[in-house]
């Protein structure tokens, strides 16, 4: 069985799930093929460990998956569910140093309570996810549609200008990163 963990690519480490999945691996079973996308976290004793894989590799690590677990990034959430896998999602919490802000822990939320992936935002609730997912694959499977490209490049963008819109509420000033907004509200362009 291969799972794929992949934490993302933000400065910030991601200490917390790394440990859990420490905690985890020796008790995993023998058939368990992991691969641990880590950014910048720091793994020594993992095996499967990689720093960062690119595009490419990230999408053929996710269709091989029987299992995707990943941080509560809207992209790398909606890419999992593109390759057929319901996601077992940890959110990075800004509590503990793993992301500037609460955007994660709020997406993941509701697309929890959709029951469009798996949160888990405790070592407890990740054990439980793992084991299920172990114990019966296919209820994290959902059936793929590698052809709604248009959709999901839409989705992905929607889902970036909420974000974006947050931070500049947040903020109270406009976004740096997109020279073409004249406002928050989304569509305006100058």
């Amino acid at each position: 069985m291969q799972v794929l963990v992949a934490v993302g690519t933000d400065k910030h480490p991601f200490d917390r799930l790394v440990d859990w999945l420490r905690g985890w691996q020796p008790i995993a079973p023998d058939r368990v093929a992991l691969t641990l996308q880590h950014g910048h976290t720091t793994v020594a004793d993992v095996p499967g460990a990689v720093a960062f894989l690119g595009h490419d590799e990230l999408q053929a690590a996710m269709s091989a998956a029987d299992l995707v677990v990943c941080h509560g990034g809207p992209a790398t959430i909606l890419e999992a569910r593109r390759h057929g896998r319901v996601p077992i999602v940890v959110p990075r919490d800004p509590s503990h140093g793993e992301h500037v802000d609460d955007h994660q822990l709020r997406f993941a939320r509701r697309l929890g309570a959709a029951g469009l992936v798996v949160v888990c935002e405790t070592r407890a609730a990740f054990l439980a996810a793992l084991t299920a997912g172990l114990a019966e694959p296919s209820r994290f499977v959902v059936r793929a549609d590698p052809d709604a490209a248009r959709a999901r490049e839409a989705a992905v963008a929607r889902v970036g200008e909420i974000v974006e819109d947050l931070v500049v509420a947040a903020n109270g000033r406009r976004a740096w990163w997109r020279p073409w907004s004249r406002s928050p509200r989304r569509g305006a362009r100058g």
